[in-house]
């Protein structure tokens, strides 16, 4: 999909409309700039990685003259966040032009993710070819009080991720509500206006920034509509200007409309399909017809008054090249009719990290300094992008079940929420300048190696590690330690313990590795 790069700047309000409630960031800008009367941001305070360039060309959109780019290779991922209501519902839109700022004159390929699901992969060659910009949309529920973006390499990629502009737009509680929004997204396919050529829709015409891209077929009729719909009347709330043109077809034939105009992918789509009366407002304005999607019945004798209905399915499967078929009463006296469309696939939530586990370690974030720089949104998921140094499971709630951050440079302290995560079995953070105790990690009963050693750690050395039934390893040497190894430590079966010599008791005093009790 394409945002044209002529694209006239709409100054003018149809009606007095509050600012649309969301984030609006212009991706490296230094400074705000506006768009159709929507003042978009720096992204700064959003991100705390990635570089930040300008493009050299002459008469494009603001939003496009700036962008953040990612040449870090060793990050799984990068990451923007926004609080957000718990519960909620938004569309999030990302926007890329290329414009060769690598000099390389071939944009990358990589992925992009919301939340812990893998979204899309963004591929802009085709669009920059034509000097277009491209964008992609999604509609997502936000479960917990947070909502992260991120971009993510994956094996195609030869070069940086990058983005020019990122929309969080706050939907309401009724918008596309058939679909389940715990359990699924919306990544758009299509939304479009029918029979017109002319300018996209977007705010203030549609309050919620989505874009309406026109769709013509000069083999098809159109209408031009004189009456407005409310748009409060739909649960989708679609702007007036959706319904003003319109495809319609010659006395008593069937309407065929080839849309979306390529093949799709075998899966599910939510389809919604909006259709008013062109004719003046009267009592018999209506017109009835059936609707069809590939030969199957999707809407039987829908009567369509000036008022105007939508008629939609959240789970309707689709292959191929799409063709809608509306079919009047053989003694209909009216022809049909039909204004615009939305088709977003059905896409599977990749799973949920626990949430336990991902409290504890965005606590952790907070309590060491220069932690690992993808160190954002989900912990865990995508697997493949998790947080370096996490090892996660592969269950349906996704478990933390190892920490390695062995020699990472860290300081700063272990954040007592880490005994939240009981699943963990492995953790290491050895050969860093921790400091600070040793926090309660008696929940943690699956533990069974924890290396502490070469580091700054301090107080007594836990006596409440020994109710860890299954450790094995303990590492604790070269740290400020006070006291000596516990003696529940030291008749603990199976317990390999390393301590450096003023930490071991007296009858142990050479600091080697001590085997107690096998």
């Amino acid at each position: 999909m394409s945002l044209f790069l002529f694209l006239l700047l709409c100054f003018s309000l149809s009606q007095a409309l509050p600012p649309p409630r969301g984030f609006y960031l212009n991706c490296g800008s230094p400074s705000s700039t506006k768009l159709n009367e929507i003042n978009y941001t720096p992204d700064q305070g959003f991100i705390t990685v990635g570089n930040t360039t300008s493009i050299k060309q002459k008469d494009l959109l603001p939003i496009l003259s700036t962008l953040r780019y990612f040449p870090d290779k060793s990050s799984r991922k990068h990451c923007y966040n926004f609080p957000v209501a718990k519960n909620s519902k938004y569309l999030v839109r990302t926007t890329y032009y290329y414009g060769n700022f690598d000099g390389k004159n071939n944009p990358p390929v990589f992925d992009q993710i919301v939340g812990g699901t893998k979204w899309s992969v963004v591929n802009t060659t085709e669009d920059y070819a034509k000097g277009q910009s491209s964008y992609y949309e999604i509609i997502a529920g936000v479960p917990g009080n947070r909502l992260s973006v991120c971009l993510a390499k994956n094996a195609n990629t030869l070069s940086s991720p990058f983005i020019s502009a990122l929309d969080v737009q706050s939907l309401e509680d009724r918008m596309y509500n058939s679909t389940n929004l715990g359990t699924y997204k919306l990544s758009l396919i299509a939304r479009n206006t029918f029979g017109g050529d002319g300018e996209m829709i977007s705010y203030p015409d549609d309050q919620y920034n989505r874009l309406w891209q026109p769709f013509s077929d000069q083999k098809i009729p159109t209408v031009t509509s004189r009456s407005s719909i409310k748009p409060s009347d739909f649960w989708n709330i679609p702007p007036s200007k959706a319904f003003v043109e319109g495809f319609t077809a010659s006395s008593g034939k069937p309407l065929e409309l080839l849309w979306p105009p390529f093949p799709l992918p075998a899966t599910k789509y939510y389809v919604a399909l909006y259709f008013q009366d062109n004719r003046s407002p009267s009592p018999m304005s209506w017109r009835a017809f059936d609707v069809s999607i590939n030969g199957v019945s999707f809407s039987r004798n829908l009567n369509v008054s000036t008022n105007g209905v939508m008629v939609y399915s959240g789970q309707w499967p689709l292959s191929g090249q799409t063709k809608i078929t509306l079919t009047p009463a053989k003694d209909a006296p009216m022809e049909a009719v039909i204004n615009a469309g939305e088709v977003f696939q059905v896409l599977p939530l990749g799973g949920t990290t626990n949430i336990r586990d991902a409290t504890a370690m965005e606590d952790l974030l907070e309590s060491i300094k220069e932690p690992p720089v993808d160190w954002s949104g989900d912990p865990c998921l995508p697997l493949a992008n998790s947080w370096t140094g996490l090892t996660c499971s592969k269950e349906k709630i996704t478990r933390v079940i190892s920490l390695n951050l062995t020699n990472r440079g860290l300081s700063g302290s272990l954040s007592p929420s880490i005994n939240k995560m009981t699943a963990l079995k492995d953790l290491w953070v050895g050969k860093n300048k921790l400091t600070g105790p040793i926090p309660d990690l008696s929940p943690m009963t699956r533990l069974e190696t924890l290396h502490l050693e070469d580091n700054q750690f301090s107080g007594a050395i836990p006596e409440s590690l020994a109710q860890l039934p299954n450790l094995r390893i303990l590492s604790l040497k070269n740290n400020r330690f006070q006291g000596t190894v516990p003696s529940a430590l030291l008749q603990k079966k199976g317990l390999t313990i390393l301590a450096s010599p003023e930490n071991m008791p007296s009858t142990n005093t050479t600091g080697q590795i001590r085997v107690a009790n096998n």
